[in-house]
């Protein structure tokens, strides 16, 4: 990836960026979100699909989602 200010190693959060963008796109990470909506989806019925049920995996996805766009551009 090409660097802007022509330093080598980056600033400490191009750094952090690039390595959470590029574990963002491994296998792990599909398996632990996937695994995070069959644990959301099993628990529905321990809170009676409530609406803070559905409140939690909605916020949880905005913000993942909010991080994600500026980490990848």
């Amino acid at each position: 990836m090409a660097r802007r200010n022509g330093s080598a190693g980056g600033s400490a959060l191009e750094r952090f960026s690039e390595a959470v963008t590029r574990w963002a796109g491994s296998t792990s990470a599909f398996g632990t979100a996937a695994g995070v909506v069959v644990v959301w989806a099993a628990l529905g019925p321990v809170f009676g699909f409530s609406d803070t049920w559905q409140v939690v995996i909605n916020t949880g996805t905005t913000i993942v989602t909010f991080l994600m766009v500026f980490l990848i551009q």
